[in-house]
């Protein structure tokens, strides 16, 4: 069937039981006979089967979900997904007893990703992505946030961020772009931080802007990457630009990135370890969404926890993402995210599954369109053999989708 035409088409889903995510209806906002009403490709009705007007009972399609529960369809919104190579034999190697610094001599380390990443073409770049998204897909995600960063030079970071947007002509789902030029500094701008924000960066920028290639802007605040100064000139160009922010900041050290990020009203701070009260709250004044990083505090064998509690306490939102990038987070499952963010982080049964869809949504500033059931609504949804909502979280390597839903087109497992 053609795809346009399937999505013109109304759609029923009854007899579910729903996790809305709807913050009016209590923890996940259950509901739990509920129906799901769909006209062309955005949710029309999502509530209790017996209160579904009459209007919408018959449709073109009427799905009987047999008591299976449904939530929104899973956003994970910090990728890495498009690059060159792996580091596989660098895991490897520090199985071995290697440390970071020998790696990085011998080529290692984010340079050898760069330099494998410079070498493709766009289309080897989606080659190489489609993988990693299919996994995603699997597992019932709507929505993959997807930054340059491995580029370090206007044609690669442009040439990333093409391969994104092809992504999301390839396959249902909706790619969010981030434009990561602020990640790291190429080794012939060692040293010289500010040149290559002028010479790269801020030029690079106004080029993918004018491509319509770039959603939000992102970089990495850290004492091995840039200054909360170097960042603000960022961010200073992007406002220019009518284009929101997001930061890593906190990760290594507490240096204040997420403080500037609220200051300029960023749509999310990630990885955050080293976040402090200040900074929480900041956050939190601001709407500033806390993207928390369980792949990479894995990986990397860290010992500093986020501070979630300082988190819940300033009542900053939360949510979870993969961080998947060959180096430090080579994870492509939101299903094992939640369950480390629980194992790991020990955040809630909501705080997880509230961090894959709507906190993600929000992190992503589009709330408006999904990460909820809501008329309205994209009709982004995932259906689910579990009994309970906990079994999303508690199992690890079991995939129980049914059926992934994107914009009201049915997608098989």
């Amino acid at each position: 069937m053609n795809r346009n035409a399937e999505m013109d088409d109304s759609s029923l889903w009854r007899n579910a039981r729903l996790a809305t995510l709807r913050e009016d209806l209590g923890p996940l906002g259950i509901i739990e006979k509920g129906a799901v009403a769909v006209r062309g490709g955005r949710i029309v009705y999502a509530g209790a089967e017996d209160d579904l007007p009459s209007d919408l009972s018959s449709a073109d399609q009427v799905i009987d979900c047999e008591g299976r529960w449904m939530t929104p369809a899973l956003i994970d919104c910090h990728t890495h997904l498009v690059h060159g190579g792996n580091r596989a034999r660098e895991f490897q190697l520090r199985l071995e007893g290697a440390t970071y610094e020998e790696i990085a001599r011998a080529g290692g380390g984010i340079v050898s990703t760069v330099k494998a990443t410079n070498a493709l073409s766009v289309e080897e770049l989606v080659a190489a992505a489609l993988p990693r998204l299919d996994a995603l897909l699997l597992e019932g995600v709507s929505t993959v946030e997807v930054k340059s960063g491995y580029g370090l030079n206007i044609d690669a970071e442009l040439k990333m961020l093409r391969a994104a947007r092809q992504l999301e002509r390839l396959r249902p789902v909706r790619i969010v772009t981030s434009y990561l030029a602020a990640h790291a500094t190429p080794p012939e701008y060692k040293g010289r931080n500010a040149d290559y924000i002028d010479d790269v960066v801020l030029p690079g920028l106004s080029q993918a802007h004018a491509e319509g290639l770039v959603d939000a802007v992102d970089g990495f605040c850290e004492g091995i990457a840039f200054s909360p100064a170097e960042m603000a000139r960022v961010f200073d160009g992007a406002r220019a630009l009518g284009l929101p922010v997001k930061l890593h900041a906190e990760q290594l050290s507490n240096l204040g990135g997420a403080k500037l990020a609220a200051s300029y009203g960023a749509l999310s701070a990630d990885h955050l370890e080293y976040l402090d009260a200040d900074g929480a709250a900041a956050m939190a004044k601001a709407g500033t969404v806390a993207v928390l990083l369980p792949g990479a505090f894995y990986t990397l064998r860290e010992t500093q926890l986020p501070p979630v509690e300082t988190l819940r306490t300033a009542g900053t939102r939360i949510a979870v993402a993969t961080d998947c990038n060959p180096g430090t987070s080579p994870l492509t499952s939101l299903l094992l995210t939640m369950n480390m963010s629980a194992t790991l982080f020990r955040l809630t049964l909501e705080e997880c599954l509230a961090g894959v869809t709507r906190e993600a949504a929000r992190a992503l500033g589009i709330l408006q369109e999904t990460g909820t059931l809501e008329a309205g609504k994209s009709a982004d949804l995932a259906l689910w053999n579990i009994e309970a909502p906990a079994e999303l979280i508690y199992r690890i390597g079991l995939n129980p989708l049914s059926e992934r839903v994107f914009k009201g087109e049915r997608i098989a497992r």
